[in-house]
């Protein structure tokens, strides 16, 4: 069947269908009503994005209703957990509308946990509430298909396109359909892109048919970054990966455990072990961020990295001690059949009644994103009414490149977003985007056609390299002409594994470890203009490769960047093994060239707005 090109104009193109993306239509259309709005997204919007199969909890709740927390203190919260490097005017901005947002989910139907006691949200943390979650996504989804002009499913969005006089002025995407094979060329005034973060760009400790059995969506690809970097769009803490404390082998989320069951972890012996470490953490990082509360997620880590180390292992939790009533028993359950089945499996395959036994604890591989505890993004304009002067050139989170905007794992410096908070970052891009548009009436961006043209070449030469290559082979999957998506994927795992702070190595790197991590990037990279397709699926995991490949490489060059250890826990340089506030009390940032290949990093001010206490 012929390749058909199809073409689509808007006023707003939403690039992901995620929180981030349904925030972003739903807000966009009460803003600009008569404007065409069109969302794309590479799976279904009904069931895509990280809370696809479901939530146990909204971590991102003030309940200033109740007067239980106010936007300064979550700002407080999030800095300190992340080592005092955050954009607190987007923490800020995000704190003090978020809980119109979790408002408008119970309207909408998503059922919210109350407390008997008091009525109000039941409270799993100081900003967490739980809910009955298996059913979140479809909720908001609806809420986006009815806001949005157009949505667009199974297309996979490749390449941002900008203006053909105005390199630094957005005008639109390209992709093509995983179903039909059509090229779409989407035109559009302003874009927001609310894609996904990575993972797997790490290897996973899943492994063979397993792979795909990790704690952050497998399928989030880092398009969020992958999309933004070429267009020269300057980014920041790309260094700041996270690894989490989980259920091991089903990586199951420890939150509920920890903070509204109140279970403990101990090593193998039944000794608490966090607090033998903080005199190693004072040397470490100093007594300011000792005394944070609640003490650092990364600093927890460091604790079970060292024991594990130790020779003290596994690490228990143990849920034995606390599931002593039927209700808390069903919270344990659901906790996992809202979000992590697989983890409840595990139990079940591996004899575990977690009435009767403790289950092992493990620390992940790391993942980058911006929207939970950790701060990779897009450098952003904050809110005009908050933002200091050179944190603000524009619209309320529009990135260095005109008319690209931002929101969910997207934007950086605003952890601690979760879901809700990235539905509710997508309603400030949105509203944001509109007033940029209806600012500029008349004024269109202009396509590169020839560009567009080579672009068309370049997406679909795999399909090419594939059909041409496998007449050189008569069995198997190795094959001298090209090399095939997992291939190159299992290649970017290992290296990023063994060469930049993966498990492997107890998340310890270097100088010399990082630049040779980084000339095994660029084989890599050379060695991707020989990928070969067999069909449309593994064209998109072509393109979900590249899009790794260049998340991959910034944070290499970030890491290796940043002279000290700000994150132990997620993180160790050795050759600069303490935090060092005097020289990187900082943000890292670099912009990509993509018509030379060279990356310029700079640092970038931290402002504090919020006093501390």
């Amino acid at each position: 069947m012929a390749r058909r090109t199809r073409f689509v104009d808007s006023d707003i193109l939403i690039i992901g269908g995620g929180f981030g993306g349904c925030g972003a239509a739903y807000e966009s259309r009460y803003w600009g009503r008569d404007l065409k709005i069109v969302l794309v997204e590479k799976a279904n919007i009904e069931r895509s994005g990280a809370v696809a199969h479901g939530l146990s909890a909204i971590n991102c709740y003030m309940g200033m209703r109740w007067n239980e927390n106010q936007p300064e203190d979550f700002v407080r919260y999030a800095r300190g957990d992340l080592m005092g490097l955050v954009r607190e005017d987007l923490i800020f901005d995000i704190a003090r509308h978020v809980d119109s947002t979790v408002h408008k989910f119970e309207e909408w139907g998503l059922p919210i946990m109350k407390n008997p006691q008091t009525g109000r949200y039941l409270r799993e943390g100081k900003w967490q509430i739980m809910i009955h979650g298996e059913s979140y996504k479809p909720i908001i989804a609806e809420a986006a298909r009815k806001a949005a002009s157009e949505v667009y499913n199974r297309i996979m969005v490749t390449h941002l396109l900008t203006d053909q006089t105005d390199p630094n002025r957005i005008a639109g995407a390209v992709g093509f359909s995983v179903r039909s094979g059509d090229f779409y060329v989407f035109r559009a005034k302003a874009v927001i892109v609310a894609a996904g973060g990575a993972s797997h760009i790490y290897r996973p400790r899943a492994i063979g048919e397993g792979t795909g059995r990790t704690w952050y969506a497998p399928w989030s690809s880092a398009s969020a970054y992958g999309l933004l970097i070429p267009t020269g769009a300057k980014m920041i803490q790309m260094e700041n990966r996270i690894v989490l404390a989980r259920f091991k082998d089903g990586y199951g989320p420890v939150g509920a455990w920890f903070l509204l069951l109140k279970s403990q972890a101990t090593n193998a012996y039944g000794e608490s072990y966090e607090a033998k470490y903080l005199d190693q953490l004072r040397e470490m990082v100093g007594e300011k961020y000792i005394q944070s509360q609640p003490f650092p997620t990364c600093l927890r880590n460091h604790a079970m990295i060292e024991e594990m180390k130790a020779g003290r292992g596994p690490i228990y939790m143990h849920t034995q001690h606390v599931l002593d009533t039927k209700e808390k028993e069903e919270i344990g359950w659901e906790d996992f059949l809202d979000m992590t089945i697989g983890q409840a499996v595990v139990w079940a395959s591996q004899n575990i009644d977690p009435k009767e036994r403790p289950s092992e604890l493990i620390t992940s591989e790391p993942y980058v994103m911006g929207s939970h505890a950790t701060c990779s993004g897009a450098w952003a304009s904050g809110p005009e009414d908050v933002a200091p002067s050179d944190y603000h050139w524009g619209y309320n989170r529009m990135t260095t490149v005109q008319g690209l905007f931002g929101a969910g794992d997207t934007i950086g410096g605003s952890a601690h977003k979760f879901s809700s908070g990235s539905f509710t970052e997508g309603r400030l891009a949105g509203k944001a985007a509109v007033k940029y548009v209806l600012d500029r009436k008349g004024d269109e961006p202009r396509l590169d056609e020839i560009r567009i043209k080579k672009l068309e070449q370049t997406i679909f030469k795999p399909l090419e390299n594939y059909r041409v290559g496998r007449n050189e082979i008569v069995a198997g999957t190795v094959a001298p002409g090209y090399l095939l998506p997992l291939h190159g994927l299992q290649r970017l795992e290992k290296l990023m594994d063994e060469y930049v702070g993966g498990y492997s190595t107890f998340y310890v790197t270097n100088e010399p470890l990082l630049n040779r991590g980084l000339e095994l990037l660029t084989m890599l990279k050379e060695d991707l203009e020989h990928l070969g397709a067999e069909d449309l699926h593994q064209l998109q995991r072509a393109w979900e490769l590249h899009h790794r490949v260049l998340t991959a490489e910034a944070v290499i060059r970030h890491t290796l960047f940043r002279q000290e250890t700000r994150w132990p826990g997620y993180y160790y340089r050795a050759d600069y093994p303490k935090l060092n506030d005097a020289e990187w009390h900082v943000f890292v940032a670099s912009q990509y060239d993509a018509n030379t290949g060279e990356w310029h990093m700079s640092k970038l001010p931290v402002h504090h707005i919020v006093e501390q206490k």
